[in-house]
């Protein structure tokens, strides 16, 4: 018989100090729990100790992914909220469209457009709510203008248009 897990079961208090911002300076000097299964213990060890835990035979597996930096910052059109994008993943990349995680979600409707940047010259036009905090966000080409910050409302929404389209 499989026991199912339920996501409720990893819901636990982290203190953020708790939480490595950076990685030590030297790699296998970072931090190790070793849980002993037998005896239900907790070991806290350093990475360089790993070896310790190994028989003949035994596999290690590397994982030697890239993260890509996706948390963006920026704020909300008109009102200029400070607001928060994850994005998950690409669903089109021809469209520019992604699916992400908005904070905080309740003040970003369908119809909203996100500014990123120091400059604000990356645009995102909300076109979809897909859960409470999920949202299908088209980027949107955008063209600065000598005297403004912001091109006009016009030439923003010609631009994001004509991205959805792919022309």
């Amino acid at each position: 018989m499989i026991k199912l897990m339920k996501l409720s079961q990893f819901r636990f208090n982290l203190p953020q100090n708790l939480i490595a911002s950076y990685p030590p300076k030297n790699r296998d000097e970072s931090r190790l729990m070793v849980l002993n299964r037998k005896d239900k213990t907790i070991e806290h060890r350093v990475f360089k100790d790993i070896l310790e835990y190994f028989k003949d035979g035994d596999i290690f597996v590397l994982n030697n992914t890239k993260v890509f930096p996706a948390r963006l910052y920026g704020e909300k059109e008109k009102t200029g909220a400070k607001i928060e994008v994850f994005l998950l993943r690409e669903l089109n990349r021809e469209s520019r469209l992604w699916d992400v995680l908005v904070d905080p979600a309740r003040k970003i409707r369908i119809g909203n457009k996100l500014y990123f940047g120091e400059d604000e010259s990356l645009v995102a036009e909300v076109i979809d709510n897909t859960t409470s905090r999920g949202r299908t966000l088209r980027f949107c080409l955008m063209v600065l203008m000598k005297s403004s910050k912001r091109p006009s409302r016009h030439l923003e929404k010609h631009l994001c248009q004509k991205s959805m389209t792919g022309q």
